[in-house]
């Protein structure tokens, strides 16, 4: 996919075709048996769009328009610092977890229905993100290294992570009730592309963490199924990363504001050996009243439309990195991502679930089975400028997911507004932060 790419998917109608749009070549229009209706939207003009319709020319027509709609706005999302919010650090080239070089990110949307809550059949406002550390096409695990701030929830596979410092495969990020599907999904997924892992063994224990959808969706509905793992991590990519009400952060909900998927990242100084991080976060968590944005008490200036008036959800961070780093150090860079939350207000509260992952795509090779494996690493002297940076990264993933996310109604059409673009910035300027 190219940079600034964007899916999305609905279940809009019932139907048997399979329609694949070519914008290549819009003259092409391939037409195959397929499963019940969905809708399909993956990479920009440039790439293929695949969408699952009824035979109604209308509604296939419509539902195209309003993808293609979601494409364009995707591409012309404003982000936290095109608002004049003040950063510390340098960005990366797309200020964003893909920054760090072989990452890859796919999502798939679920958005389907509205009005009152039909356990099953929906409202539907979920999806699943897609973290690959060196890419759909590599079996080579990186060193990782987790915590957790409160456990209040879920990440599979980090007893092995803690265990024996690899991250082999993705990290998966849904909601709370499709960890299970999208776990036992993700196996599916490797054993479909034939291949064993670096070790040579034919198993597999699945990161996948959630974070709390059910205020917006019909979670107990089960929606998250096979193909929407599969498309998550077939269609992932380089370049550009999709924010706000995208993929696993679909139906979340940050400080009381609509939240979702944010990333950032930060570019060190030659003298810090120029290395990369990069953070991509699942926003589902806060209470309003402690927010703030570059120091500024925004939560307590934009007070209207709560949605909870208490630290309700999660939040899951994924940290990535191309400095050489061993799992030791990367628990102590994902501690780090803490004092980043705690700069926006959070203080964890007791029904939050606060789980990160750290990785580093430095040292290829080195899960092989066969002989000494050579290995650098980076002084613990040298480490101080990582930290910085996953503090400053985390900070803006997150604002840029609330940035990101507009106003979204759900099950027994609940909303959450998303946060006031022209209000933030009267509050900044108001505080006297607002970047020129």
């Amino acid at each position: 996919m190219e940079p600034g790419a964007a899916e999305c998917r609905g279940a809009e109608a019932v139907g048997d075709r399979r329609v694949v749009f070519d914008f290549r070549d819009l003259d092409t229009l391939f037409v195959t048996s397929g499963n019940p209706a969905v809708l399909y939207t993956s990479a920009l003009m440039a790439s293929k769009v695949f969408v699952r319709l009824t035979r109604r020319s209308a509604v296939r027509l419509g539902l195209l328009l309003v993808c293609l709609a979601s494409l364009a706005a995707a591409q012309t999302k404003l982000r936290a610092r095109d608002l004049g919010v003040p950063f510390d650090g340098t960005p990366g080239p797309y200020n964003a977890i893909s920054d760090v070089k072989g990452v890859e990110v796919g999502n798939t949307t679920l958005i389907s229905g509205s009005g009152k809550l039909v356990v099953g059949t929906g409202p539907v406002r979920t999806g699943v993100t897609a973290i690959l550390p060196r890419g759909k096409a590599s079996r080579d695990a990186v060193f990782a290294g987790w915590f957790t701030l409160n456990g209040n929830g879920e990440m599979t596979g980090t007893t092995w992570v803690e265990d024996s410092g690899f991250l082999d495969g993705p990290v998966m990020i849904t909601n709370t009730h499709s960890v299970g599907v999208v776990r036992d999904s993700v196996i599916a997924w490797k054993v479909k592309r034939g291949d064993p892992d670096m070790e040579g063994y034919w198993w597999s224990l699945p990161v996948v963490a959630e974070t709390w959808d059910g205020w917006l969706n019909d979670i107990n509905g089960f929606h998250v199924k096979r193909e929407d793992v599969f498309h998550a991590l077939d269609s992932s990519h380089g370049g550009a990363v999709e924010e706000g009400s995208v993929g696993g952060g679909t139906g979340m909900i940050c400080n009381e504001f609509k939240g979702g998927i944010g990333t950032a990242s930060r570019l060190l100084g030659a003298k810090d050996g120029g290395y990369t991080v990069g953070v991509l976060a699942q926003c589902n968590y806060g209470e309003r009243s402690q927010l703030r944005i570059a120091g500024v008490p925004v939560g307590k200036e934009i007070s209207d439309h709560l949605v909870y008036d208490r630290d309700t959800g999660s939040i899951i961070v994924v940290v990535a990195t191309d400095a050489p780093l061993i799992p030791t150090q990367l628990r102590r860079v994902a501690r780090r991502v803490s004092l980043g939350l705690g700069r926006l207000g959070s203080y964890s509260g007791d029904g939050s679930g606060d789980i990160f992952i750290a990785f580093s795509t430095a040292n290829p090779g080195a899960a092989s089975p066969n002989g000494l494996r050579p290995l650098t690493m980076l002084p613990n002297d040298s480490i101080d400028p990582i930290f910085q940076a996953t503090v400053e990264a985390t900070e803006e993933a997150v604002v840029n997911a609330m940035v990101a996310a507009e106003t979204m109604t759900g099950i027994d059409n609940h909303t959450a507004i998303g946060l006031p673009h022209d209000r933030l910035r009267e509050v900044l300027k108001k505080y006297n932060r607002l970047a020129q």
